[in-house]
Formats: C-alpha cells, sequence, structure tokens
C-alpha cells in the first residue's frame, strides 16, 4: 500500500472520531416561533465564523485548498474558447469596478465587480466538468466555491490567508449539507448546498458577525433552489452555468446582509420553506453533522478531483474501461455489456435515467459527459479519455462506436449502492462491475470500486498530480513561463497579499482570446 493511501486510511480513522455535533433539522410550524440559535442557518453561519476561531487551519486542509485553486484553474485554462465560457466573460467585462476582480482570459489590467468575475470565472472552472467532486447523499463539486471567494477577496482587499480560511469553511459547510440532506431525491439541483456553502466561506473570509452570515444563507438559498432539468434530457449549457449563478448570488446575499437585509426564516425548516415543500415534506427529519467549535475544520480532505472530464461516477468506469479492454480483444465481438452498479449511477448518468439523449451521437457534449454508456465505449475503444477528443461530435458519431454503444447498459446493483453510500470513506465506492458478453458465448468480468486518482486508488492525486493536470490543460494556452508563475503564486497562497491574488490568474494570449469573443453574437451588456 502507497503511503498516500495510508495517509488517506489514517486521516479518514482520525476524521471519523474528531468531535462532532448531530443537529436534528426538522420543519417547525410558525406558531413554533423557532429561535434562529436553533435554525439550521443559523448552525451553519456559526461555524463558518468559528472558523477563524478554530485551532488555526488544519494544515492538511490548508494544503489541499491549495491543490483545488491549482485544479480549478487548470480546467478553467483548459475552457477559456468555449462557447458557455466566452459568453460568460463577455457578460461580466462592461460591468468594470474599482478596486473589482480578475476574470480569467481578459485584461489583466481590467477588473469587474466581484459578483460578475465570480460569474464568469465559475463558468470556466464548471465548463468541463473536470474539477473536484464529493458525492454522498447528495452530489457537489465544493471547487465552485473557490471562484466566488477569490473574486470577493480581490476586491475586499483580503489576503491570500483569509481567502484559505475561505475555501476551508466552505468546503466544511457543503460536505456536511450533502452528507445530511439529499436534494436529488426531489429533482432539486445541488447547487442550493453551494450557495449556502458560499455565502458561509465568505463570511469566514471577510470575518463577518454569525448574524450577518445567516440572513446570507438564507438569502442563497431561497434565491438558489431550482430543478434538476437542467442535469436532464437535453442537457445545455446551463449545466456550466448554474454553479456560478449560486456563487453570484450568494455574494449579491452577503452584500445585501451587510447592508442590514433579511432573509425569509427558517428558511429550511419554515412550514412553507425549503424541507416542508422542496424535499421530504411536513414530516421531513434530516441530520447534518457539523463540527465542534473548536475543531480543525477538515472536510475538504474528504472530496477527492477529477482525471477525467467526465462526471464523477464514470471515473471509475473510464478506468475500468481501461484495464478490460486488454482482455476484451477485437470488440466486434461484444454481444451486450451490463455494468451493475449503484443507484446514482444507474439513474443519472446509466441507462436506468430514460433518457434516449444519452445513446444519441447527435447529443451535446454536456449529455454525452453524463452518458456512461457512450463514455464506457469510446473508453474501452481507445484505452485513454481526452477532455476534447473524447466528445468531438466525429467521435460520437463514429460507426462502431455507435455500435458498441448501444450494446451497454446499466443495472442497478444493492451491493453497490450500499458500497456508494457506505459511511466509512476507506470502504465507500463510486465504480461497479461490468460483465462483457461476446458473440460466442464467453463472458469475461471486471470490476473497480474507486477511480485511479482517488484517495483510495491506484495512484491518488497528491501536488505532483494537480501540477501536472495543470500543466497538461495549460499546454497551448499558458507559457511555460507563466505556467512557472502561476503555480508558485499558488504554492505561496497563505503568504500572498491582495496584489498576489493576481498571480492566480495565469497570463495568456488575451488579444486571441478578445479575437474569439468578438465572434460572438451581441446581448444587452
Amino acid at each position: 500500500m502507497s503511503n498516500v493511501r495510508e495517509s488517506y486510511e489514517s486521516r479518514t480513522a482520525s476524521t471519523a472520531r474528531s468531535p462532532v455535533i448531530d443537529h436534528q433539522v426538522r420543519v417547525h410550524s410558525s406558531a413554533d416561533r423557532l429561535p434562529r440559535e436553533e435554525q439550521l442557518a443559523w448552525k451553519l453561519a456559526a461555524v463558518a465564523t468559528g472558523t477563524q476561531e478554530a485551532a488555526g487551519l488544519d494544515p492538511e486542509a490548508a494544503a489541499m485548498a491549495v491543490n483545488r485553486v491549482i485544479d480549478n484553474v487548470s480546467v478553467a485554462m483548459a475552457s477559456l474558447r468555449r462557447r458557455p465560457v466566452a459568453v460568460a466573460r463577455a457578460q461580466a467585462v462592461p460591468h468594470a469596478a474599482s478596486p473589482g476582480a480578475s476574470v480569467f482570459g481578459a485584461d489583466p489590467g481590467h477588473r469587474v465587480s466581484p459578483e460578475w468575475a465570480a460569474w464568469a470565472n465559475g463558468t470556466a472552472v464548471r465548463e468541463l466538468d473536470f474539477h473536484d467532486t464529493y458525492l454522498a447523499a447528495d452530489y457537489s463539486h465544493p471547487g465552485d466555491n473557490i471562484p466566488p471567494l477569490l473574486a470577493a477577496a480581490q476586491h475586499t482587499g483580503r489576503s491570500g490567508a483569509d481567502l484559505l480560511r475561505g475555501i476551508v469553511a466552505a468546503y466544511e459547510i457543503h460536505v456536511a449539507l450533502v452528507k445530511g440532506i439529499c436534494l436529488h431525491a426531489h429533482r432539486i439541483d445541488h447547487v442550493a448546498h453551494l450557495s449556502a456553502a458560499t455565502a458561509c466561506g465568505l463570511g469566514a473570509m471577510l470575518r463577518l458577525p454569525t448574524e450577518t452570515v445567516y440572513q446570507a444563507v438564507g438569502q442563497a438559498v431561497h434565491t438558489t433552489t431550482a430543478t434538476r432539468q437542467s442535469r436532464k434530457g437535453e442537457i445545455s449549457s446551463w449545466k456550466a452555468f448554474a454553479p456560478a449563478f449560486a456563487g453570484k448570488a450568494a455574494i449579491e446575499a452577503v452584500d445585501r446582509a451587510m447592508r442590514g437585509e433579511g432573509a425569509p426564516a427558517p428558511i429550511y425548516e419554515g412550514e412553507d420553506g425549503f424541507l416542508a415543500w422542496l424535499l421530504d415534506g411536513p414530516q421531513s427529519s434530516y441530520t447534518v453533522t457539523l463540527p465542534e467549535a473548536a475543531e480543525a475544520r477538515r472536510a475538504i480532505l474528504d472530496t477527492y478531483t477529477k482525471e477525467h472530464s467526465a462526471e464523477y461516477q464514470a471515473q471509475a468506469v473510464i478506468d475500468l474501461a481501461r484495464g478490460l479492454r486488454e482482455k476484451a480483444g477485437p470488440l466486434a465481438r461484444v454481444r451486450d455489456i451490463v455494468l451493475h452498479t449503484s443507484h446514482h449511477t444507474h439513474h443519472v448518468i446509466g441507462s436506468g435515467a430514460g433518457d434516449p439523449q444519452k445513446y444519441d451521437p447527435e447529443a451535446s457534449r454536456e449529455t454525452l459527459d453524463h452518458s456512461v454508456p457512450y463514455i464506457f465505449a469510446v473508453a474501452l475503444e481507445d484505452g485513454t479519455w481526452h477532455h476534447e477528443r473524447s466528445y468531438a461530435p466525429e467521435r460520437a458519431r463514429r460507426p462502431e462506436t455507435v455500435a458498441l454503444w448501444r450494446k451497454i447498459s446499466t443495472v442497478e446493483d444493492p451491493e453497490w449502492t450500499s458500497r456508494y453510500h457506505d459511511p466509512d470513506p476507506r470502504r465507500r465506492a463510486f465504480g461497479g462491475r461490468a460483465v462483457m458478453t461476446l458473440t460466442d458465448g464467453t463472458v469475461i468480468e471486471d470490476e473497480l470500486a474507486v477511480a485511479d486518482a482517488h484517495p483510495a486508488g491506484a495512484r491518488p492525486f497528491d501536488r505532483a498530480g494537480y501540477t501536472g493536470k495543470f500543466r497538461t490543460l495549460a499546454e497551448g494556452v499558458v507559457a511555460t513561463s507563466a505556467q512557472d508563475a502561476f503555480l508558485d503564486a499558488a504554492g505561496r497562497l497563505a503568504d500572498l497579499d491582495t496584489a498576489g491574488l493576481t498571480g492566480l490568474f495565469p497570463a495568456v494570449d488575451t488579444a486571441a482570446v478578445a479575437a474569439y469573443d468578438a465572434r460572438l453574437p451581441k446581448g444587452l451588456f
């Protein structure tokens, strides 16, 4: 067993013993006049504002936060000339502000209002579906918290240490909500948890009073609750915009709360609120586990990033296909392939979703990266995965690929569903078992529990892994010297002053980016 895996198992065992409080969250009538200190929004805010009072930032958590900053910038650089990112950037650039915040791909001397920087940069980070993830009762991409925090840090004159505190706090809240409250079962999009986490991260970074953060959480949740249709059927570019919208809304909510404006309350527990009408109804009851006041915030260490540009449940499937390819021989002999996997994988990105678009060669990239039959077919044929080539229209339309693709289905396996939800991070699994039947009746099977890059996987990502991912995705976009400068700044994040935060925006050919943007249709701004 590698030292990295031993460290992960030691850390997760330690995390399981950390002092925590289980908060019971249920619906209350207005007549109950539930005290705000007993409301979930207040408890989240208290954890966030108490982050600065805890025993300093945990060194491992702070180091992982730096990794995730590198990860975010990696995928942002690779997406600069993708249409949704260009649209978000074009919308943001007219909103100039001072001090303002930087925008990936824009003139480095131009600053925009922080909520618009969060919009543009959040879209760039999310577009390729290629950054970090946390899966539990619900889904999440906690790295989506970083763009709004960075934007607000630049605008308000915060340091790198302040930014790190905000990131660690946002991850703590995000992971707790994803563990405790399932949105997907009621077809609510996961950005509702994101906006609450971002509001809390902003509160921690800016050292705001708990009262202010409490009001901001209520406003943020109220304004960012949406359906999961954005990830169903014909999946559009809104999938990239949705978390950026949540980040933008969280900044605006914090701004209003700082000015003394309140929020609907209790936002979670109210009789006409989030739980009662959008989730399990009037009898709703959830348990949200949060750290004690003095306990170090370490939830970021339970999250993981992607080696491949695809939905996280497909990460292990890609690695499984690459291994199975060596055993399969000529793929023309395949009669069918059945992937036995978890409920989530089967129903969200598998054939259990009931979406014919998941088998459509004309489907959008956003749909294909949520189609495990397509992903498994291409990984099986190519033995590799690429964030652009694997989704190219001509790749999806290849006749032999389409034929293989339509022989692949998924089924829910109770064992894999149980492993997906295992409370022990060391046993939790997001993969599956592939059963390939050939035309002569031969059956070939293989399984993989977690992706190779997972902390418990065959090749866990460490700082070198994040650095390698950045250099790969920045190739042809960021000059080597500019790559070096960015990595140096990121590595020194805890010591950066406000001006130093500009080092987190790698120098690119802004003229080429602007030329691409100029080809877009014009909008209102």
